[in-house]
C-alpha cells in the first residue's frame, strides 16, 4: 500500500495519510484533490510512506494527485515547516497560504500561457542581409526567429529591450503572427546586460557594492542603511547586475503595493532583456498564477512583491533585497502571523546567499543586530544627487502660533513662496477623510463607531461617515442622535478638509491630494505621479503613501501637520514609527540641486525625537532608543509572544485567557503577564484581550511556545477564536 501523507488547509497541526497507488516521491510538493469529512479539498503532498501511521484508522483514498503545475520544491517546502514550527501554526495553513489562490481550488487548472511569436512564410522569404545595417534590432530578432520559428515574448527580450516595438512592425508587416504557448521551463543560465547608469557612485555607494559583490559566496546579511536620497536603490541594481550577469535570479521585496510600478519600471529600464514580474496582492487571480509559475519555472530574472512574494519558489535565486525593511507592513496581522523581513533573512541563510536591508530608518532591531555584528552594517551617509544637501528642518511652535484651517502662517508663507517659484509642496498628515470625528457641542456627543472602540470618521463629499478600522459607514446625521441639536461639526484635520482649505488660501495652485481613497481605482496613483513628475501640480496632500520610495525633483517643502500624535502613546514602538515616518517624509524635500525645507507644527519643539530629527542623526534616536529599551526590558533586549483572543464579551476573551495562564508549563526564564483588554478593545463587534509572554532567551521561548500550544489545542473553547502571535508589534 501506498500512503500520501498530506498537509490540509484546517487548523489542526498534523497531516493526514491517504491511500494513493500512483504516488511517488516525485509527488511531494504536489497539490492533491481529496476527501475531507463532507467536502472535497485540495491538499498538499508533504510525504509519502508504505505503513499507515496509526492502524486504528480506516483511511479515505485521493480523489487526484494534481499534475497540472509543478510541485512545490524541496526548499519551500522545507521554509513552510520552519514557519510552521517558529510561528506555531498549522502546516496545511501556512503552505495553502503560499500558494495563489487558483492553485487551492479543486477545479482543473487551465494551461497557462504566454505571448509567443511564430514567423510567417513573407518572414521567411526575407534575406535578413538586405535590411539596412542601422536596422541591427531587426536584423538579429528576424534572424533568431527565422532559425527557431517560434519564440516567446521573453526570449526576444533577452535577444534586444526594444524588441517590443519592432515585432508590432513585424506584425503589421505580416512577417510574424502573435499566438499563445504554455508556459515552459527554461532555467536558462545565459548573462543578461544592463545598461549603463546615468550617474556614477559616489564614494559611499561604491564602498557598499564593493564590499557586497567582494564578499564570497555565501550567507551574508547585510544593513544597507542611507539617508533619504542616498542612493540606496542604485546599490541594489548593481548587485542584481552582478546576479543576472551569472544567471540567477532576485527577489525584490517592497512594503507597499504603490511602490512596485515605479520600481517595476525602474528595474526593466535599467535591465531590458530581463523578464521581471510582480506579486503582490492588486493583481487578477490569472496574472498571479502566471508570474509565481514563471518565477517557479525559472524565467522570471527578477521578482518584486509584497510580503508574501518571500515564499515565492525560485530555482535560481541568489540574493534577495528588502527595501523600506522597518516598515511595519512587512508583519502579517492575521493568519500566521509572520515577519516576511525576517523569513526572508531565514532563506538567505538556508540558501547559503547574500541578503540586503535596506532603510533610512532601521527597525531598531535591525540596527541592533548591526551593532552587535549580526549583520553587516553599510552606510551611504550623502545624497546620490551631487549638491543635493538634506533638508532644513524647522519646528513651529503651535503654543505660540494661530492656526488658520489647521495651517500656521509660517507654514502659509513658505507654501506661497514655492507656488511664486514654480517648486511643489507637500503637506503631510497621516489621517484622510474630512476630520477625524463629528462633534455635537450641546451634548458632547461623538461619532463612536458602533462595532470599534474608535471614531466614525467624517467624509463630506460623500456625505458619509466611515470607520477605518472595520469599514462600517453610515449617513451624516442631520441632528444630533443624542439631544437633537442641528448644530454638528467636524473637529480636527483629514487630508480632505486640508485640500479644501488650500483649494480656498491658493485658489491660482494646482493642488492634489494622494491618499487611500483617492487612489481606490486602478492606475490611478500611478497617473497621480505622473503629474506631479510633469509639473502640472504645485501642491501635494497627503498620507504615508507619500512619505517613502518616491524622487520628486522639484519639490522643495514639506510641511507636516499633527506630528505630535505619537509622541505619548501606549505602545512603547510609537516613537520609534513617528520618528521613522518624519524622516521618511523629510526625505522627500530637496532631493536635487534645489535645497530642501520641511516645517513641523508640533507643540512639543524641545521633544529629544525632534532635537534627532533636525539634525537627521538616526544614531543619536536610535542609542537613546536602545538604552531606554534595554533598561525595560524590552525587545530587541527580550523576546516576545502574544496570546491574542477576541468574543462576542470582553469576559468570554478574560476568561479563556485567565484559563490558559493555568495551562502554561513551567518555566523559569518565561514571565506570563496577566491578560488585558487590547488597545483597541472592540474591532468589527468582537471584543478582545491579550496576554503577554516575555523571556530572555529565544531558544526558552520557543520551548515554552512549543509546549503550551499542545495544552491550548487541546483546550475545549466555545466562541472565542484565539491566535498566537510570535514577535508581535503591535502590542
Amino acid at each position: 500500500m501506498k500512503i500520501a501523507q498530506i498537509a490540509i488547509d484546517v487548523p489542526l497541526n498534523t497531516y493526514f495519510d491517504y491511500i494513493a497507488d500512483d504516488v511517488s516521491v516525485e509527488d511531494i510538493g504536489r497539490r492533491a484533490l481529496l476527501p475531507f469529512g463532507r467536502r472535497l479539498v485540495v491538499g498538499v503532498i508533504v510525504g509519502v510512506a508504505s505503513e499507515v501511521a496509526d492502524p486504528k484508522f480506516k483511511l479515505k483514498s485521493v480523489r487526484e494527485i494534481l499534475r497540472d503545475a509543478p510541485p512545490l520544491p524541496p526548499h519551500i517546502l522545507d521554509l513552510a515547516r520552519f514557519c510552521s514550527t517558529y510561528y506555531h501554526h498549522p502546516l496545511g495553513q501556512v503552505l495553502a497560504a503560499l500558494l495563489p489562490q487558483r492553485l487551492r481550488r479543486t477545479q482543473a487548472l487551465s494551461p497557462i500561457t504566454e505571448a509567443c511569436y511564430n514567423v510567417t512564410e513573407a518572414g521567411l522569404a526575407i534575406v535578413v542581409g538586405d535590411l539596412p545595417q542601422r536596422a541591427a534590432v531587426k536584423r538579429k530578432l528576424l534572424a533568431a526567429l527565422q532559425t527557431k520559428r517560434t519564440l516567446a515574448r521573453r526570449e526576444l527580450l533577452q535577444i534586444s529591450g526594444s524588441a517590443g516595438s519592432v515585432i508590432r512592425e513585424f506584425i503589421a508587416g505580416g512577417w510574424v503572427r502573435e499566438s499563445a504557448m504554455p508556459l515552459t521551463v527554461t532555467r536558462n543560465a545565459a548573462a543578461l546586460p544592463a545598461q549603463a547608469a546615468a550617474h556614477a557612485l559616489n564614494a559611499d555607494q561604491q564602498t557598499a557594492v564593493e564590499a557586497i559583490l567582494g564578499t564570497p559566496p555565501g550567507f551574508a546579511p547585510w544593513l544597507l542603511h542611507g539617508v533619504t536620497g542616498s542612493g540606496k536603490t542604485e546599490v541594489y541594481l548593481r548587485a542584481i547586475a552582478a546576479v543576472l550577469a551569472r544567471g540567477g535570479q532576485t527577489l525584490v521585496l517592497v512594503p507597499e503595493i504603490n511602490l512596485t510600478p515605479q520600481l517595476e519600471a525602474r528595474f526593466q529600464a535599467r535591465f531590458p532583456q530581463a523578464t521581471i514580474v510582480s506579486l503582490h496582492s492588486n493583481l487578477s487571480e490569472g496574472e498571479r498564477l502566471k508570474h509565481w509559475l514563471m518565477a517557479q519555472a525559472g524565467n522570471a530574472h527578477i521578482v518584486l512583491g509584497t510580503r508574501l512574494a518571500v515564499f515565492t519558489p525560485l530555482p535560481l535565486l541568489q540574493l534577495i533585497v528588502v527595501d523600506e525593511e522597518h516598515d511595519s507592513s512587512f508583519k502579517q496581522q492575521d493568519g500566521m502571523r509572520y515577519s516576511a523581513r525576517d523569513v526572508a533573512v531565514f532563506r538567505a541563510r538556508e540558501a547559503r546567499i547574500p541578503v540586503i536591508l535596506g532603510s533610512a530608518t532601521p527597525a531598531l532591531e535591525t540596527y541592533h543586530n548591526a551593532l552587535h555584528g549580526r549583520y553587516k552594517l553599510l552606510e551611504l551617509k550623502a545624497r546620490a544627487v551631487r549638491d543635493a544637501a538634506p533638508p532644513t528642518v524647522r519646528y513651529i511652535d503651535l503654543k505660540r502660533e494661530k492656526l488658520m484651517e489647521g495651517f500656521s502662517a509660517p507654514l502659509i508663507t513658505a507654501i506661497k513662496q514655492r507656488v511664486k517659484r514654480g517648486e511643489q509642496s507637500l503637506l503631510f498628515i497621516n489621517r484622510r477623510g474630512f476630520a477625524p470625528v463629528l462633534l455635537c457641542d450641546e451634548c458632547g456627543w461623538l461619532s463612536g463607531c458602533p462595532r470599534c472602540t474608535s471614531r466614525l470618521v467624517v467624509h463630506l463629499k460623500e456625505q458619509r461617515l466611515r470607520c477605518h478600522h472595520c469599514g462600517h459607514e453610515e449617513r451624516m446625521p442631520h441632528h444630533c442622535p443624542s439631544c437633537g441639536n442641528v448644530d454638528l461639526a467636524p473637529v480636527g484635520q483629514g487630508t480632505q478638509r486640508l485640500e479644501a482649505a488650500l483649494t480656498r488660501l491658493f485658489p491660482e495652485a494646482r493642488i492634489l491630494r494622494v491618499d487611500r481613497d483617492s487612489t481606490r481605482r486602478k492606475n490611478a496613483l500611478a497617473e497621480m505621479l505622473e503629474k506631479v513628475h510633469a509639473e502640472e501640480i504645485d501642491i501635494l496632500v497627503g498620507t504615508q503613501m507619500l512619505a517613502k520610495g518616491h524622487d520628486f525633483p522639484k519639490l522643495t517643502l514639506v510641511g507636516v501637520l499633527n506630528a505630535d500624535g505619537g509622541l505619548y502613546s501606549a505602545d512603547f514602538r510609537a516613537t520609534e514609527h513617528l520618528f521613522a515616518q518624519l524622516l521618511q517624509v523629510a526625505g522627500r524635500a530637496g532631493r536635487a540641486a534645489l535645497n530642501g525645507e520641511v516645517l513641523v507644527q508640533t507643540a512639543f519643539p524641545q521633544h529629544p525625537l525632534f532635537a534627532a530629527l533636525q539634525h537627521g542623526d538616526y544614531a543619536q534616536f536610535a542609542q537613546t532608543a536602545l538604552a531606554e529599551r534595554e533598561q525595560a526590558g524590552l525587545p530587541p533586549f527580550t523576546f516576545q509572544a502574544m496570546l491574542r483572543a477576541e468574543a462576542a464579551t470582553l469576559d468570554s476573551a478574560m476568561k479563556f485567557l485567565r484559563a490558559a495562564v493555568t495551562l502554561a508549563p513551567a518555566a523559569t526564564q518565561v514571565q506570563v503577564y496577566d491578560p488585558v483588554p487590547a488597545l483597541m478593545a472592540r474591532l468589527a463587534g468582537k471584543e478582545r484581550a491579550q496576554l503577554l509572554i516575555e523571556s530572555r532567551s529565544r531558544g526558552a521561548l520557543q520551548q515554552f511556545l512549543s509546549a503550551w500550544i499542545i495544552a491550548l489545542q487541546a483546550h475545549k473553547t466555545r466562541n472565542v477564536r484565539w491566535a498566537l502571535d510570535v514577535d508581535p508589534i503591535d502590542t
